[in-house]
């Protein structure tokens, strides 16, 4: 992981948002994503990637915020390391977080990332070999509105390659919930069926994906960094033994139940805060 972007996002996350509250109209968001945006790479990269049955892959990694249900200030940063194909909890660092920075539509990595940076640095100082091959992402990678989501900046500022799972369609270039959205998703029959997410550029930006026969909604995947888009898919699916990639999905049970043991006030259940519900549809 280069100290440089680790360096990078930090000083950008403590510092961009006051700008913003003064300035709303501020361009330094946008020129940070831009300047990391240049480091992305949309193929594969690595040996494993290139095989069919992704021989010499080990480790999938996932990451994941969940945020307390009275307060969205108070998280928990989760990062869990599994084996590969058995999908077996190696490694989890769970930690509580205070979020201080805001919420802006389009700019969540600047909110979530700098404490998933710290948990891959905790990893690499504390188990450097249960450093993962691959991370998968609770969000979008190249599929948002300026092509630079939480699994790209992610990606870029830990080197690794990354991938980016949403649950909810996010509805940018000329994406939206209409009837043929409906009706693309009543033909995924059986789980691996996929369709494409083409913006109004006719640009693939993602895939839709019915990851589990007996799931009725899909997910969406988009390439966060250093791999391609087909694998991307691949290796999702094959990581799903629910709707929910368990990389994913590990991260997120762990995050809520430490949230569960470790804040004083009881909670009964925790929820996702306001970010990840407008971050699948923003507004403008």
């Amino acid at each position: 992981m280069s100290s440089k972007g680790g360096s990078l996002v930090l000083r950008a996350a403590h510092t961009w948002w006051q700008q913003w509250e003064l300035s709303p109209h501020l361009s330094l968001p946008e020129r940070e994503q831009a300047q990391l945006k240049a480091s992305v790479i949309e193929e594969d990269t690595e040996e494993w990637q290139k095989d069919l049955a992704f021989a010499g892959l080990e480790r999938v990694g996932g990451v994941d915020l969940s945020y307390g249900k009275e307060n969205d200030t108070i998280a928990c940063a989760s990062l869990v390391v599994l084996s590969y194909p058995d999908l077996e909890v190696l490694y989890e660092d769970c930690r509580m977080v205070t979020v201080s920075a805001p919420y802006v539509a389009g700019f969540l990595a600047f909110r979530e990332v700098p404490f998933l940076v710290e948990a891959a640095q905790r990893l690499q100082e504390r188990e450097p070999g249960l450093r993962p091959q691959v991370l998968l992402v609770d969000g979008n990678g190249k599929l948002h509105p300026r092509g630079f989501g939480v699994a790209c900046h992610l990606g870029v500022l830990t080197g690794l390659p990354c991938i980016g799972v949403a649950k909810n369609l996010l509805q940018v270039h000329g994406l939206a919930k209409d009837e043929l959205h409906k009706e693309q998703i009543r033909d995924l029959q059986m789980g691996g069926a996929t369709f494409p997410l083409t913006g109004t550029s006719d640009r693939v930006l993602g895939m839709a994906l019915r990851s589990y026969n007996k799931s009725t909604k899909p997910i969406y995947v988009s390439v966060g960094h250093r791999i391609s888009l087909e694998s991307a898919v691949r290796l999702v699916q094959s990581c799903c033994r629910y709707r929910i990639p368990e990389p994913i999905r590990q991260a997120d049970m762990r995050s809520r139940e430490y949230i569960r043991k470790h804040l004083s006030a009881p909670l009964g259940s925790t929820a996702p805060g306001p970010a990840r519900q407008e971050e699948a549809e923003p507004k403008h």
